[in-house]
């Protein structure tokens, strides 16, 4: 599908179905995560941070989403988020992951985040060029660290971004 008039915008409750069937789609590439269902709206609202949810929208229909969970609940880490990044199948190289990063990225800053991390599978292609397009520098490789639901044990590479305009001091 061609994107055509592109918008991104904070999530909001009601994008959760379309939302829920693009992270979908990623857990059925078999590279995109380790979980093996969607979780609950209600669990995912909990871990993820409520001023840095986006999605992409097409037309008015949600094509991608983005958003940081923390990485810990230690003080020293509050600047500290991770992101999931997730474009629908059918918009996949358009851009629209792009887009959402960088705006990502700009809401990440305004709720006094530092460091954005994100842990890529090897195979993950895409993924891995899009965040160092964007910024991010590879900071090691985290050898057999997960199982998948069908028992393989996966390398996951780990990539961040400082940020340039705050945390620099």
């Amino acid at each position: 599908m061609l994107i055509l008039a592109m918008v991104i915008r904070t999530m909001q409750l009601h994008d959760w179905n379309s939302v829920s069937e693009i992270y979908a789609e990623g857990l059925a590439t078999g590279y995109a995560t380790f979980e093996s269902t969607v979780p609950p709206y209600s669990h995912w609202d909990k871990t993820h941070i409520k001023e840095c949810r986006l999605v992409a929208e097409n037309h008015k229909t949600v094509v991608g989403w983005a958003a940081l969970s923390a990485v810990s609940n230690r003080p020293v880490y509050r600047g500290v988020a991770e992101v999931s990044i997730y474009i629908s199948a059918k918009y996949r190289g358009q851009g629209v992951g792009k887009a959402l990063m960088q705006q990502l990225t700009l809401a990440s800053q305004k709720a006094g985040y530092w460091t954005l991390q994100s842990g890529i599978f090897p195979e993950n292609e895409a993924s891995i060029a899009l965040h160092k397009k964007m910024g991010f520098r590879f900071v090691g490789k985290r050898e057999l660290v997960g199982r998948t639901v069908d028992g393989i044990w996966k390398d996951n590479l780990l990539f961040e971004r400082r940020s340039k305009r705050i945390g620099i001091h």
